[in-house]
């Protein structure tokens, strides 16, 4: 029973600490700001309409619910973070959108089996650190025959490159962790799956961003907004040597990613995994 507790109380130590890492920053800004599309492309990708039952696990500012709502679907976007859920609210109120919003770790749905025609995550799910966990859950809580449709950074691309770039910087991982851009990878995604879904299908798509001036402003963006950054630089406060090398390799990063034509302007593409599947009868 001990060691049972002792488990217990750090998983609810880690998720604590993932939910207080989305709140810090302004991800919602983030999401806005540089990827709002994305949502409404997995949303299409996975035949929402009318009348279906769908959850957005791991919805964040709701860039996938909202869509999903708008397409007459009867939403729950769920998320571990409040603070995200409650701009989604706002957000969903100023689009016309009706949803549920409710927290919820994907780790542990508070949903029961089979209760949704689609369940959904756009760059979500795949930040829970047992992959094994969220994605059985996926599958628990989709109906047979339902579609599961998953939108991910991928290793190669530019976001799992970012984040392979801070994790030097960075505390090491809890026991059991994984790192989030293997959602992006197709065979770690059916192999997670398994037997329990059908009619795969898995593309590499980008999405193009050029909001940003130099590099560096790149990287005082995600400084100032985006939580894991936030964390990571926060874990070498006390280090000017280690901090001003982080400060390098994130703005040299988006330097080597740079396929603008123009002074001015960083234009990169951000490659992502769009992954749907059905669930097996």
């Amino acid at each position: 029973m001990a060691n049972a507790t002792g488990t217990d109380e750090a998983d609810r130590a880690l998720k604590a600490g993932h939910r207080a890492l989305w709140a810090e920053g302004d991800y919602p800004s983030v999401a806005a700001e540089l990827i709002p599309d994305l949502g409404r492309i997995l949303v299409e990708a996975s035949g929402v309409g009318p009348g279906d039952r769908v959850l957005d696990v791991a919805a964040g500012t709701g860039n996938a619910a909202i869509p999903a709502a708008l397409a007459g679907a009867d939403v729950v976007a769920a998320d571990l973070t409040p603070e995200l859920l409650a701009t989604g609210r706002r957000l969903a109120e100023e689009r016309g959108a009706e949803l549920r919003w409710q927290e919820a770790d994907a780790e542990a749905l508070p949903f029961d089996d089979a209760a949704f025609d689609a369940v959904l995550s756009c760059v979500g799910v795949m930040f829970a650190p047992h992959h094994r966990a969220a994605a059985g859950e996926l599958v628990r809580v989709c109906r047979p025959g339902g579609t599961i449709a998953l939108l991910s950074w991928t290793p190669e691309g530019f976001v799992g490159r970012m984040l392979g770039a801070m994790k030097p910087y960075a505390p090491p991982p809890p026991p059991g962790a994984q790192p989030p851009p293997l959602w992006g990878d197709p065979e770690h995604v059916e192999a997670l799956l398994g037997d329990r879904i059908t009619d795969v299908t898995a593309e590499r798509r980008t999405v193009v961003v050029d909001r940003f001036a130099t590099p560096e402003a790149f990287r005082d963006y995600f400084k100032q907004r985006y939580g894991p950054t936030i964390a990571v630089y926060r874990a070498n406060a006390d280090d000017p040597g280690r901090t001003a090398a982080l400060d390098r390799d994130l703005a040299d990063l988006a330097r080597r990613h740079d396929r603008g034509t123009r002074a001015g302007t960083v234009v990169m593409e951000w490659e992502y995994l769009l992954f749907t599947a059905r669930r097996a009868a």
